[in-house]
């Protein structure tokens, strides 16, 4: 039987990699919702022209579709259209996909709609969302619309891999404003590679029980990453530190980064536990989640590389060790 599944926001970093999934998937046909269509369209894809910020131009974009795989929004930037793109968008799209009689809606969210932590162990349902930025309260008001249509919410934390511009970035600004690695004050992270992570969205709209909507997941990979071995791992993968790299207390990292807003953000978060735990995504799908991020890490390593406006890789010097 062929399955028709709509995507949105294919064009970005989790939805890419979504697409990617699907186009090795079998009896799939596709349709992409757009805002305008390629410069060089692709003959097997179908293309729905519409707009999140504009609800009456998602008309008919669900028609004759099973499935809808909702990666699309808007992260940071004024707070009104985040409003209009996340929360009242999904909303509208996710009444037009009950109108059409779509069968699965998966929202891609994101585990930020709890606020900034700390959280140990923490399972579906078992944390209040309390979001702490426009994006992550517009995120977890477009959840609701979802979770009310019977949809499937997916809350990855911190994704790597291709596409990723935010997680990799933003721990090699705070690598080279620290000088160093932490010492005994970074938390577990939950950590997913953007590769598995569209798998795991695509399988959600086309595969498990019929009766799987209406539920939130974490899509992390069951072992969480220490914050240090995270650090020094990306640390030595770009070779940042000759001879040993330096050690870090909390008071002098809090230091370093008080005028550098980037790194002082990934402090905040890499200092404090942000471990989700869901198990029965894994089983309920059939997707193994694969190695952890220290072994899949370095597959990933030439295309950080590769990146424009990545900052300057290559040994830091000249910083005396410190506790």
């Amino acid at each position: 039987m062929i399955r028709r599944v709509l995507i949105t926001g294919s064009s970005g970093f989790i939805g890419g990699h979504v697409l990617r999934a699907a186009r090795t998937a079998e009896d799939v046909r596709l349709r992409l919702l757009v805002r305008t269509t390629p410069a060089a369209p692709d003959p097997e894809v179908e293309y729905a022209h519409g707009d999140l910020t504009d609800p009456a131009s998602l008309r008919g974009a669900c028609a004759d579709v099973d499935a809808v795989v909702h990666c699309a929004g808007l992260i940071g930037g004024d707070a009104e259209l985040l409003r209009r793109a996340n929360d009242l968008g999904t909303r509208a799209l996710a009444d037009e996909a009950r109108r059409a009689g779509v069968e699965r809606f998966v929202y891609l969210s994101t585990a930020a709609v709890h606020g900034r932590g700390p959280f140990r162990d923490a399972r579906p349902g078992a944390v209040p969302v309390a979001p702490a930025s426009d994006t992550s309260r517009t995120r977890a008001a477009a959840e609701e619309h979802v979770l009310a249509s019977g949809g499937t919410v997916l809350r990855p934390h911190l994704v790597h891999g291709r596409g990723d511009r935010w997680v990799i970035p933003g721990i090699l600004a705070l690598l080279r404003t620290l000088g160093g690695l932490p010492d005994g004050w970074a938390g577990l992270q939950s950590m997913i590679d953007a590769d598995t992570l569209g798998r795991v969205a695509f399988a959600a709209a086309t595969k498990g029980p019929a009766d799987a909507g209406g539920r939130v997941h974490y899509v992390t990979h069951p072992d969480p990453v220490p914050g240090e071995l995270l650090l020094s791992t990306v640390a030595e993968t770009f070779g940042l530190f000759a001879g040993g790299a330096p050690r870090i207390s909390a008071e002098t990292a809090r230091q370093r980064v008080l005028d550098h807003p980037a790194a002082r953000h990934h402090l905040g978060m890499l200092a404090v536990d942000h471990w989700f735990t869901d198990e029965s995504l894994w089983s309920g799908l059939g997707v193994d989640p694969g190695a952890g991020f220290v072994a899949r890490f370095p597959e990933y390593a030439d295309w950080y590389r590769g990146q424009a406006g990545l900052p300057p890789l290559g040994v830091i010097a000249g910083f005396e060790k410190t506790r």
